[in-house]
């Protein structure tokens, strides 16, 4: 299997991204760091999709993109190539639903977490503020950029509810819009470019930094028993 890689970076500090396995993503301290990660990332993104995995992996970079922004915050600004292209109805429903299972399963995780206001994590500063440190802090956090992403293509919602129920409101605001599987690309805030490839890409890929980041939090705060639902290895 050939994973088609794209590559953000400020300075060294890297992000690489697989544009065929959406919301798969590596970080580290170098390009070849995030690229000996990625075949772990790729195992536990299909084992969570349930999908086959593949005897063989092959990575192979296909765009690059040079970012001012605080990568090792994961903090990101990129649009896919692949991301300008309109959509068909099942490529759509199918990232909608893998969309929806991200959202429902990082609400199962967060509600299997026994003291939700309880970390042993230390107090740490980004850019965007404090980073979330208990599973409230980490749930409301991913919550809560819902309008933010539908917001960037034109689409008017809340992030009132579960993460599942404002999630599935959004996606119904959009299929009220006429010609949304054109995908147009729109310049949002800060002059980034989005489409709703891309958007659909955001969420799942936001999730998996903070199930992954709550995942390992409550197995230290609560010593094991927290149960592995993105597969993470």
């Amino acid at each position: 299997m050939k994973i088609r890689c794209v590559w953000e970076h400020n300075g060294n500090d890297s992000i690489l991204y697989a544009d065929n396995l959406t919301g798969a993503y590596t970080r580290g301290e170098t390009k070849e760091i995030a690229l000996q990660k990625m075949r772990r990332e790729v195992v536990s993104y299909l084992e969570w999709k349930g999908a086959a995995v593949p005897d063989s992996l092959e990575t192979m970079i296909v765009q690059e993109k040079a970012s001012l922004l605080e990568i090792s915050d994961a903090d990101s600004d990129v649009l896919f190539e692949e991301e300008k292209r309109p959509l068909t109805r099942a490529e759509y429903e199918e990232l909608k639903a893998l969309a929806l299972k991200s959202a429902q399963d990082f609400l199962d995780l967060y509600e299997a977490i026994p003291d939700r206001n309880k970390s042993c994590l230390p107090i740490r500063k980004t850019f965007y503020g404090q980073v979330p440190r208990t599973a409230s802090e980490m749930y409301e956090h991913t919550k809560n950029v819902n309008d933010y992403y539908f917001g960037e293509i034109g689409v008017e919602t809340d992030h009132e509810g579960t993460i599942v129920e404002c999630r599935q409101r959004g996606f119904a605001m959009l299929e009220g819009q006429p010609d949304f599987l054109e995908n147009r690309v729109c310049l949002g805030s800060y002059g980034e470019e989005w489409s709703l490839r891309k958007v659909l890409r955001r969420f799942i890929w936001h999730d998996r930094i903070h199930a992954k980041a709550m995942y390992r939090m409550a197995i230290r705060t609560f010593d094991g028993n927290i149960p592995n639902v993105f597969r993470f290895l």
